[in-house]
């Protein structure tokens, strides 16, 4: 393992270690549905410990070594290292390309579930996106992926965009997968269409209304939520 990956993640395990509660533990996991173990370390305190241990460990910019820290941290059990993992991607996101994308796009696929690929979609893929504007190709792919995970991050990569929310993308995204019955698909569908509505509250309304019949009433609650 290179260097600074192993000396970060040794020093964030003697913390870790030092501040793990089992019994707060169980209550996270629970939430989780059981998903992962848990040091019961709530993510305030996580973010702190990552902000001192980054501050004497500054993190590199390099991809390759920003991939190695994050299979380190995803090979662990506790979910709070896939977290911390997500954590330092998003902020180090700047300096990746197009060509990280397979590393996300691996780290999308393990151990995956909302609270990483969500953050993953919207501040790692979204931002390598915006800065790269080739990469969207690849997110045409990903929506028709037979991975859900993999589709929900396409669908998601452009909710902090606003205005410059490529909207015909999309509303073409969601046609792709208005028909999946899935939650998590639907979930996605309706956040990205109201977060999109905040920008052109229009577009959205428009865009309901004239495909009621194929979007789920969960979908549609969550498109219209801020629209009254």
């Amino acid at each position: 393992m290179d260097d600074w990956a192993r000396d970060s993640i040794e020093a964030l395990k003697r913390h870790f270690d030092a501040v793990a509660d089992p019994e707060r533990a169980e209550h996270m996991a629970a939430y989780m549905r059981n998903q992962f173990p848990f040091y019961g370390i709530g993510a305030a305190d996580r973010k702190a410990i990552q902000r001192d241990v980054w501050r004497a460990l500054p993190p590199s910019s390099e991809p390759q070594e920003l991939a190695v820290f994050a299979r380190g941290c995803y090979a662990l059990r506790q979910r709070e290292w896939q977290n911390t993992a997500v954590s330092l991607l998003r902020r180090q996101a700047r300096h990746l390309g197009p060509t990280d994308l397979s590393l996300v796009h691996e780290l999308v696929t393990t151990k995956s579930w909302w609270d990483t690929v969500d953050e993953i979609a919207a501040h790692v893929v979204g931002r390598v996106v915006i800065d790269h504007p080739e990469a969207v190709a690849e997110m045409d792919e990903w929506v028709r992926s037979d991975d859900m995970w993999v589709a929900r991050t396409a669908i998601l990569h452009q909710l902090g965009y606003k205005e410059r929310t490529d909207a015909s993308r999309l509303f073409a995204y969601c046609d792709l997968r208005a028909d999946e019955s899935d939650f998590f698909y639907r979930k996605a569908i309706g956040w990205a269409l109201r977060q999109y509505a905040r920008t052109d509250p229009e577009a959205v309304r428009a865009y309901v209304e004239a495909n009621r019949g194929r979007l789920s009433r969960l979908t549609v609650r969550e498109a219209l939520k801020h629209l009254g």
